[in-house]
């Protein structure tokens, strides 16, 4: 089990997310730090403990209205050692050609995606192995379907995003979990939406969830260093 922390982008600032309502957003407030200025929440998340990985979902980029490429490239270059997981709403090569940095992993967000051809093509496009992102809405998932139908296609990592969990404190989504989990004999799978605390890792850990995505629960305190360091180290 691993816990990668998340850091959602909007507007130039870390912003909280909460049930994929992305208009509703609002500059993140955490016990870590006093700014949503996203160098310093990244350095206060590593003061917390040394994570490994660090997910990036770049609001703008995902809704066409701008991007945070300046920012990402300032935290790729001041942690290299930090394996960042971008989704910058990759839907086409030349916009993950703008990313192609040793610590860089795209994520491939199926809400992005309009056919298993474009997935096959921008999972080329990338020179290190891409994430992908199985995107859930409302209990449905979003873009091409064929997904689901081609997990033979899927890499090493897959993230299944559920949407209306994020920054609910509601608990993962269990059974979607199980059901992606069943579909693949060769991908690690990730749970992200709805972890509040320790005992929703351990029950993630138990049913062989290779790691979880959280926000809420580092933001709010919910999950101590200690606790961290017994699931981790």
């Amino acid at each position: 089990m691993i816990i990668i922390p998340v850091l959602d982008l909007m507007n130039g600032e870390v912003v909280h997310a909460q049930h994929g309502n992305r208009h509703e957003y609002l500059p993140i407030k955490s016990v870590l730090t006093d700014t949503s200025e996203p160098l310093a929440v990244v350095q206060a998340l590593l003061a917390l403990y040394a994570f490994k990985q660090l997910y990036i979902a770049d609001i703008n980029a995902i809704q066409k209205t701008g991007d945070h490429k300046n920012a990402i490239l300032k935290i790729t270059n001041s942690f290299p050692n930090l394996e960042i997981w971008l989704d910058a709403g990759f839907d086409r090569e030349a916009s993950i050609s703008n990313y192609q940095s040793r610590n860089i992993k795209p994520v491939l967000g199926s809400e992005c995606l309009t056919s298993i051809v474009q997935y096959q093509t921008l999972s080329t496009a990338s020179e290190r192995r891409a994430i992908l992102s199985l995107d859930y809405k409302d209990d449905h998932l979003q873009g091409t379907q064929d997904l689901l139908s081609n997990t033979s296609l899927w890499p090493n990592d897959v993230i299944v995003m559920t949407l209306n969990k994020v920054g609910s404190n509601a608990g993962p989504d269990l059974a979607k979990l199980a059901f992606i989990k069943m579909q693949t004999k060769h991908s690690k799978i990730y749970a992200a939406g709805g972890v509040r605390n320790s005992t929703d890792l351990e029950a993630l850990k138990a049913s062989n969830i290779s790691g979880a995505l959280v926000a809420s629960a580092l933001h709010n305190g919910a999950l101590s260093q200690q606790q961290i360091k017994l699931l981790l180290d």
